[in-house]
């Protein structure tokens, strides 16, 4: 009894209430394999998907398999049988016949794209690290322009001296910066989707501490290889993604530059400052300075003539 062995099989039923599609996007994420080979195991034959497993380990196996949506079982093991890889070789295998007491088999959908259509203005989809930060510049190249003609309208009003350029400018203001705000969010979701998270993570922005770095994790973190919960990987990147993207490292070397100049900007002024006050408090000022002026001495004392000294052997 000790040597039974055992072997996950599967038919195409799914757990109830989960979607095609979604099955074959988790089983192919969970066999790290593509979604067109993951498709040949829906065509209504038993397949098993893994054999030569102790009891213990066949529970595992079954529980992850589980988690993706189908409906597998273990089965003791028999001496004909089919496995995933004779699948992906021999797709018409059959090991079972059809039974009338089988479960409900699930129909064969449409073939996945091997890559998602891009949806720029879309919380559904996934996009990569390079194109999340290409399209956040192209989103930054369109909003200062824009940001510059109301300011050119606002000021032309407000030179008639009417507080109407400054009410219009606020209003346009506020419409731009929710308008921003929105399309960075949709950007944010889908490339939080590429990883694999929820886009409702999107929302630690706004936590305290944690909203000053979760970016950086969003700009660092690899996403899914091949499908996962939210569709198909994004599609390669195009030249112009990949020159969008070099602009950012512009970008943050024209604020590194900048912030040295003005680093040093502001301890060359704080040793002038330091040098001149030092130099102040060490000098001596003419009102410190004390005169002292010779005795007077009259007309009479100045004509007398010195006396001759005495001799006291003499007297």
């Amino acid at each position: 009894m000790s040597d039974t062995r055992y072997k996950i099989v599967f038919d195409g039923a799914l757990q109830p209430g989960v979607d095609l599609t979604t099955a074959k996007l988790n089983l192919a994420d969970l066999f790290k394999s593509d979604v067109a080979a993951i498709e040949r195991l829906f065509n209504g034959r038993t397949v098993a998907l893994k054999r030569d497993l102790s009891h213990s380990d066949a529970q595992t196996y079954l529980q992850a398999l589980n988690k993706t949506g189908i409906d597998a079982r273990i089965e003791a093991e028999t001496a004909i049988e089919l496995n995933l890889a004779d699948v992906h070789d021999n797709p018409a295998a059959v090991v079972e016949p059809d039974s009338p007491y089988a479960p409900p088999r699930a129909n064969v959908g449409e073939a996945l794209p091997p890559f998602a259509t891009l949806k720029p203005f879309s919380v559904e989809g996934r996009i990569g690290r390079l194109r999340f930060l290409a399209w956040t510049m192209v989103l930054s190249l369109v909003t200062l322009p824009i940001v510059g003609v109301f300011a050119l309208i606002a000021l032309g009003l407000v030179s008639g001296d009417s507080t109407t350029g400054l009410i219009l400018g606020g209003i346009l203001a506020v419409f731009l910066f929710l308008g921003f705000m929105i399309v960075s969010i949709l950007f944010s979701v889908q490339r939080l989707h590429d990883i694999g998270w929820s886009g409702w993570l999107w929302l630690l922005n706004l936590v305290p501490f944690v909203g000053s770095f979760f970016p950086l994790v969003m700009m660092v973190v690899p996403g899914n290889t091949g499908a996962n919960r939210y569709g198909p990987p994004p599609p390669p990147n195009s030249t112009a993604v990949k020159v969008l993207c070099s602009l950012w490292i512009v970008f943050f070397a024209l604020i590194f530059a900048g912030g040295l100049l003005g680093g040093f900007s502001a301890v060359q002024e704080e040793y002038e400052s330091n040098l001149e006050s030092s130099y102040d408090s060490g000098s001596v000022t003419s009102d410190e300075v004390e005169v002292v002026e010779p005795p007077a001495i009259s007309a009479d004392e100045a004509a007398e003539p010195a006396q001759a000294p005495v001799d006291s052997a003499q007297e």
